[in-house]
């Protein structure tokens, strides 16, 4: 039979190796995380520029926008005293 002092020191080291193994587990789970969100962002703004680049060629063959910036400008001007 192992002294109790070799048996302590064997728990020990099992429990440190799956600490260890846990603890980089964790790490792995943080980074794909991390990835994973930066891929959302991506996507997120890839769209926003997509629908931006939509309305600015639409708006390129409207005058909604015009009109709708002169009508804008005219009220504020017509508040002014």
């Amino acid at each position: 039979m192992l002294p109790i002092s070799v048996r302590l020191h064997i728990a020990v080291l099992l429990v440190t190796e799956r600490v260890h193994a846990r603890l980089a587990h964790l790490r792995d789970d943080v980074a794909h995380e991390e990835g994973q969100t930066s891929a959302e962002y991506a996507l997120v703004l890839l769209g926003a520029a997509t629908v931006a680049l939509l309305i600015a060629l639409w708006a390129k063959n409207t005058d909604k926008v015009g009109g709708l910036l002169d009508a804008m400008f005219d009220k504020v001007i017509g508040m002014a005293p």
